[in-house]
């Protein structure tokens, strides 16, 4: 516990200072972390398994530029999960191999996305807030580096902890 705290302890001044931005590479599979122009952290993740794309029920990954419009998760324990945004107190098995299960549990940290390009990633059907695009933890931490959700970005839950406690609310997002 005293590991984790000087880890914040270090981590808070920062985020309290720096201009934070994240670019998502779908090609790569990664998120990179930026704080005044310089890449800090660069994360693993999995796009959608159905490309990418904007409309509303595709299950695909939207482009373009977005920001963190808000944060959901503060102090709920690693691997436990999310219905609906709305924290369910029960620990998920992690599944570790490369297997794709019948479930898509949000885990440990949402970060909600909002477009903000009007009629390509923000209003009508093409609107990623109202399609539910969250960069979150998985329970398939197996599949992050490949092409696997149904349009969020994933992380493994120790990286989608870490990046939560790093940037703000309203954070750019670039995915492309």
């Amino acid at each position: 516990m005293k590991f984790f705290t000087l880890i914040l302890l270090l981590i808070l001044p920062l985020s309290a200072t720096a201009n934070f931005s994240i670019e998502i590479s779908i090609k790569e599979q990664r998120l990179y972390l930026i704080k005044n122009n310089n890449i800090i952290r660069s994360y693993s993740i999995s796009s959608s398994a159905y490309g990418e794309g904007q409309i509303e029920n595709s299950l695909k990954t939207p482009l373009g530029k977005h920001e963190v419009k808000t944060k959901i998760g503060t102090k709920v324990p690693k691997y436990e999960f999310f219905v609906s945004r709305q924290h369910i107190p029960q620990e998920v098995k992690i599944i570790h191999e490369d297997i794709d299960s019948p479930d898509d549990f949000i885990t440990t940290r949402i970060m909600w996305l909002t477009g903000l390009t009007e009629g390509f990633n923000r209003g009508g059907n093409v609107d990623s807030f109202n399609r539910f695009i969250y960069i979150h933890g998985t329970h398939e931490e197996g599949l992050i580096g490949k092409k696997a959700s149904h349009g969020c970005i994933r992380m493994l839950n120790h990286d989608v902890l870490e990046l939560f406690e790093i940037i703000p609310a309203k954070t750019p997002v670039n995915i492309y």
